[in-house]
């Protein structure tokens, strides 16, 4: 590969790095987030984001992340919106512009409709003396560097700004709504990362109906039962039904051979004189992701689980939560 062509490749990047670096540093700048994030906060209807070739891109990009966070939020197309679909803008709803001059003809144009339904504006823009600025209740203007195009002519570094920048929006709004991430799974449902976040322990673990002992219970029984369950683990009870300990294979593995020369010394042990007391445990409701996250926290590659009286009702191997 030519060295020119990893230079300007590579220069791409510095530009865009630089440029968030230098927004970053400008007084002001994130606190213009803020308050744009606010204005949107407010709004009891939708948000419309709108902008022109790739700044129509960028605010196509920035709806879609707006209404999967929970601000629901639809594209308006400026010269559409001129030529009959004006209709689309209703009363007292927030637009979200992206321009990156402040002075595109399209967008200025929508603006005394704007004004005369009651709505508000915030406008993304690299010229705060422009127009769109002006005009705007809430406006967020950003620098760059350099584009990061060899011939400084195809916008690259302030698509990048605008992008980033819709994104900060989100995430403001995310924090001012409390959106959760059990909403999120919401507005993802059909997809992994949906199942993910609105799947429960209960919908994955395997049932304890099978591999629950009590405390008496010897050794040359739990064998048995611990092959057929086939789960890997067996669940030690109290009297009282509730989860006082875990043998794993790996506790099995360990036991034969600590005793190997004295293998009738194993054979006569009760599952509570053995068993791994007052084993790390997870609730029936958790979401599959929390219980992955304290699987690796704990070094372990499976967790009981117990219902809210603490009673074991399933376990849950980690290959169950890699297939959910």
């Amino acid at each position: 590969m030519k060295a020119d062509i990893l230079s300007a490749i590579e220069d791409t990047f510095r530009a865009a790095e630089s440029s968030l670096t230098q927004n970053l540093a400008t007084p002001g700048f994130l606190r213009q987030i803020a308050v744009a994030a606010a204005v949107l906060s407010e709004s009891k209807n939708r948000i419309l984001t709108c902008g022109m070739g790739k700044s129509g891109l960028i605010a196509r990009k920035v709806a879609a992340t707006l209404t999967s966070t929970g601000s629901p939020a639809v594209f308006l197309h400026p010269a559409d919106a001129l030529h009959g679909d004006i209709g689309n803008l209703q009363s007292k709803e927030v637009v979200l512009a992206f321009s990156n001059s402040g002075e595109t003809r399209e967008i200025v144009e929508l603006l005394p409709h704007i004004k005369r339904l009651q709505g508000k504006l915030i406008a993304v823009t690299q010229n705060a003396e422009s127009t769109l600025a002006r005009d705007a209740d809430a406006a967020i203007t950003y620098s760059i560097t350099r584009e990061g195009c060899p011939l400084e002519l195809a916008p690259m570094a302030s698509t990048t700004m605008s992008l980033v920048i819709g994104d900060a929006i989100a995430t403001a709004l995310i924090k001012i709504k409390r959106f959760r991430r059990e909403d999120f799974g919401k507005y993802h449902p059909s997809g992994t990362l949906g199942r993910k976040l609105l799947t429960r322990v209960r919908d994955v673990m395997q049932p304890a109906k099978d591999i629950l002992l009590v405390r008496a219970t010897p050794f040359e029984k739990i064998l048995p039962l611990m092959i057929s369950a086939n789960l890997g683990c067996m669940l030690i009870v109290g009297a009282k039904g509730h989860l006082r300990g875990i043998l794993t294979d790996g506790d099995i593995k360990r036991l034969l051979e600590n005793f190997a020369t004295t293998p009738e010394g194993l054979f006569k042990a009760t599952a509570g004189e053995i068993m791994m007391p007052d084993p790390i445990a997870i609730r029936e409701n958790t979401l599959v992701d929390a219980a992955f996250a304290l699987m690796q926290e704990k070094h372990t590659y499976m967790l009981p689980v117990v219902n809210a009286q603490k009673k074991p009702v399933g376990v849950v191997r980690m290959h169950d939560l890699m297939n959910s």
